[in-house]
């Protein structure tokens, strides 16, 4: 049958992903539906796979499948049998380990005092350890994600009711995550004390909805309210919105790639335009690394909004000198290794017009193992460039992620192991350079991070983690459970 390989230009193992994207909506006679077009908007925080739980006041319901949102819920008899008012969504992105359905979210349990449904965005650093004295007393558990031991730990809880078992067992975890999860009587969210991950807060109808970005506010027509904020939870009945803080406050850590790469850019995310924050940061780069050009071109789609802001800073045409084909998948069956060599043009192909002749400034949002960049700088280059200078709308990305995105390790990360002058040389191009990190937060409206208040989490950037590692560094083996693996 021949091999099954990636068609993108882009190698998927050269690019950070987002794990999960999250939805809920209580008070809506359509909830489930409403749940499905929430969670396509959130396809790109996951392609995996996805699942609903829905409640109608007598029973909870669940669907679960591999592979995207209408793939799953296209179907009105699929629609039909999540009955209720109520509903929790979940998308989810693994690269590494099989994605099987016991994995797929949301989780749903009977504990003392009701049913729970949770569904979870993030990592938790700890996961090992709990997981480890969970299972030393007794605990069995189904799935290998870190998302079952907060389940576990609500269940293990000697407090009264599911809300107070939920704040018990998030209590006792580590790690960076946003949650909703379903009751018998409420949906709730949940962010944690350094609001790494993000989750906003709506309403549609007398509804009210949680989801991870705005944009599935947007598609359903409802009105962004606020962000849920860092160490809030959010517990939502037929009569209003309760806002508790039941965890010690802690300094603000927000994801700084949800504004460069991670989140969709028509979002509002923390209160900025997403679309905006990416034009600063090609503003700024642009004030920081000038270089003699003819034309700046946008490695599509995601350096779009920046090559736009560099552009105008800079006083150059913006062409698209890259153009994307939309209609092919993530992967075919190709046959022999001179097919396989062409697949890399069917996703992206130069434009030629736009190219020949020209000193060329390429525009992207970050490299990561840079197998992405060769390819793109060599389709430039035969298209008749005559100059290719590379500029990145980011610092260089230096160190892993362990809270719920997936990165490669580090010493797969390009800058992690080699100089400017030697990613320069790697990747084919004149020059490099990449934003620095005060530029950074510039373009995100803070001042330099050299005393800035509040930081963001930029630990991919600069190896300052601001979650304890408690699984890497010294629990279970320095491993650490992720939502990319399955252990076994």
């Amino acid at each position: 049958m021949g091999l099954r390989v990636t068609t993108d230009l882009h190698d998927p193992r050269d690019r950070f992903h987002e794990e999960c994207g999250i939805f809920g909506i209580l008070g809506h006679a359509e909830a489930a539906a409403h749940t499905a077009l929430g969670l396509h908007a959130l396809q790109h925080r996951g392609q995996e796979a996805c699942g609903i739980v829905s409640y109608d006041g007598v029973h909870f319901h669940s669907h679960r499948g591999l592979g995207l949102v209408s793939d799953n819920f296209g179907s009105e008899t699929v629609i039909g049998q999540l009955k209720g008012g109520a509903a929790i969504g979940h998308n989810r992105y693994a690269t590494t380990g099989e994605t099987i359905l016991r994995n797929v979210q949301p989780l749903f349990v009977d504990i003392a005092g009701g049913g729970l449904a949770i569904a979870h965005n993030g990592n938790l650093t700890n996961a090992y350890e709990l997981r480890r004295q969970l299972v030393a007393r007794g605990s069995l558990f189904q799935s290998t994600l870190d998302t079952e031991v907060i389940v576990h730990l609500a269940a293990v809880s000697t407090k009264a009711g599911v809300i107070e078992r939920l704040i018990d067992a998030l209590d006792q975890v580590v790690g960076a995550y946003a949650l909703v999860a379903l009751t018998d009587d409420a949906l709730i969210g949940v962010r944690d004390p350094l609001g790494v991950r993000p989750l906003v807060l709506g309403q549609l109808d007398g509804a009210t909805i949680l989801a991870s970005e705005s944009c599935a506010l947007d598609i359903l027509g409802a009105r962004f309210v606020r962000d849920v904020e860092p160490g809030e939870m959010v517990v939502v009945r037929r009569d209003g919105v309760d806002s508790l803080r039941p965890f010690r406050a802690k300094p603000y850590r927000f994801c700084v790639f949800e504004y460069i790469y991670f989140a969709r850019p028509d979002s509002q995310v923390e209160g900025r335009s997403v679309y905006e924050a990416r034009k600063r940061m090609g503003r700024e780069l642009a004030r920081e690394s000038a270089a003699p050009a003819d034309v700046v071109v946008p490695v599509p789609d995601s350096g779009v909004p920046a090559a736009i802001g560099y552009a105008a800073e800079a006083g150059l045409p913006f062409d698209l000198g890259i153009i994307r084909n939309h209609y092919v998948g993530r992967t075919f069956i190709e046959p022999t290794d001179h097919i396989r060599h062409l697949g890399v043009r069917l996703k992206h192909n130069a434009n030629r017009q736009g190219l020949a002749g020209k000193r060329v400034i390429l525009i992207d949002d970050s490299i990561v193992r840079g197998t992405t960049s060769v390819k793109i700088v060599e389709m430039v280059r035969a298209a008749g460039a005559t100059e290719v200078h590379m500029r990145i709308a980011s610092p260089p990305t230096t160190h892993s992620c362990f809270y719920g995105v997936d990165t490669p390790r580090r010493e797969e990360l390009l800058a992690s192991r080699m100089t400017l002058a030697e990613m320069s040389r790697y990747i084919g191009v004149d020059s490099l350079a990449y934003l620095s990190i005060d530029g950074l937060y510039r373009a995100c409206g803070m001042t330099a991070r050299d005393g800035a208040a509040p930081w963001f989490c930029d630990a991919c950037l600069t190896g300052e983690y601001p979650v304890p590692l408690v699984d890497r560094d010294g629990g279970s083996d320095g491993k650490q459970l992720s939502l990319l693996e399955d252990h076994h």
